[in-house]
């Protein structure tokens, strides 16, 4: 069976799916990943094939330094950048499928991917790493925040912003007439597959964010997909060297979300009395910090005595995985929401908006992270639990049911 991955988005959306596609090649599957130019070598080196999908989205959502303004561009500049960015994505996906495919599974921005899986008459699946369906459990991520309005408002909302306008609406209606396919929205198509109780495959684990109660059958917590770690890699001498001269240090990096100066970071670390590896920068920065360029989690982070991060859906997950204290510092979108579950699962301090953050707040934090005993027992807890869990059979079984 040929598998089509279409996951326009950061490395944080190819990651994943590249660890989720290595694993079904293994099985015999055939997997091709249609990302941005700059995750064709992480996709090559998961033993997948590269399809491209035009664009970059990185420079397009990465947020200046806490306290800064953004520069140059209104709201509806950043809507009609991102817009590009999905039609681009939405054409990509197109000549994706033209190159073969028997079936597609999509990540949640990629609608119009149904839209070429129906023309093709091929299944499609939705491959979630955000739990996008409305629901009384949880706000609507898209708020770009996580407090609860309360059961029903956090449905009716969940509901309006699902059926709200989106980047992605106009190239879906576009794709539709262009392979002759009958008029039909965006949103009124995924009403349509979710009375259909069409699946949906989300790579979250359960033990993080249960499934809700009023979710169809279809929707499931298929539990984390993980990054493939390549078998030839070796840390730096001088990481190692780092790591093995002291106690154990603290992550903080904050992925393509954000770019923080190292000073601030430096200075907060060192108000909290703690060594620091500082992701975005490379070199010694002292005595008790160091900077790092892409090293992978599942190596790095169990050496750790905390992670600070965005708390994106993959580093939070590797953070739980690793067994160690997070503080979450979100930036937009899904982030709040896996830092307030790390703190409601007691596994880290309340998180620190990022427009909130400074020196002394998250000094403050990561102190607290590395001194309550508690935080790094229900870390270890809870990273118990999710190496017991299998991201892999729930994806193999709908394949199995095509």
């Amino acid at each position: 069976m040929r598998v089509l991955m279409v996951t326009p988005g950061t490395r944080g959306d190819v990651a994943p799916m590249a660890g989720l596609g290595s694993r079904l090649q293994g099985m015999g599957y055939e997997v091709a990943i249609a990302a941005n130019p700059a995750y064709a070598p992480l996709v090559v080196e998961s033993g997948c094939e590269f399809r491209p999908l035009p664009g970059d989205l990185t420079e397009l959502i990465r947020q200046p330094a806490p306290g800064a303004k953004a520069a140059g561009g209104s709201v509806l500049s950043f809507w009609r950048k991102l817009s590009e960015y999905m039609e681009n994505a939405a054409t990509g996906t197109l000549a994706a499928a033209e190159a073969g495919a028997d079936v597609i599974l999509a990540n949640s921005v990629a609608p119009y991917a149904f839209d070429v899986a129906e023309a093709f008459g091929i299944p499609a699946i939705g491959a979630h790493l955000q739990p996008t369906e409305p629901s009384a459990a949880y706000p609507p991520v898209l708020m770009n925040s996580a407090r609860s309005l309360g059961p029903l408002g956090n449905r009716i909302i969940g509901e309006r912003a699902s059926a709200g306008p989106a980047p992605y609406d106009a190239p879906s209606a576009r794709l539709r007439k262009a392979l002759g396919l009958k008029k039909e929205t965006r949103a009124a198509g995924e009403r349509r597959r979710r009375r259909a109780k069409a699946p949906i495959l989300h790579g979250i684990s359960p033990t993080v964010l249960p499934k809700p109660t009023d979710w169809h059958s279809g929707l499931v917590m298929a539990g984390y997909w993980w990054p493939v770690l390549k078998p030839d890699w070796q840390p730096s001498a001088d990481l190692v060297d780092f790591l093995a001269d002291g106690p154990q240090p603290v992550f903080v990096g904050f992925g393509s979300s954000a770019h923080i100066d190292p000073d601030f970071i430096l200075e907060s670390t060192r108000r909290a009395g703690v060594r620091a590896v500082v992701q975005g920068v490379e070199g010694v920065l002292g005595d008790d910090a160091i900077g790092i360029g892409s090293v992978p989690h599942e190596w790095l982070f169990p050496q750790m005595g905390a992670v600070v991060h965005h708390a994106g859906a993959g580093t939070t997950a590797a953070g739980l995985r690793a067994g160690v204290p997070t503080v979450g510092v979100p930036v937009y979108t899904d982030q709040p929401l896996w830092a307030s579950r790390v703190a409601a699962l007691g596994a880290g301090p309340a998180p620190i908006p990022y427009k909130k953050l400074t020196p002394e707040r998250l000094g403050d934090a990561v102190k607290q992270a590395v001194n309550t005993p508690s935080y790094a027992l229900r870390a270890a807890e809870l990273g118990g639990a999710i190496a017991k869990e299998d991201g892999t059979v729930a994806v193999v079984e709908a394949l199995r049911s095509l």
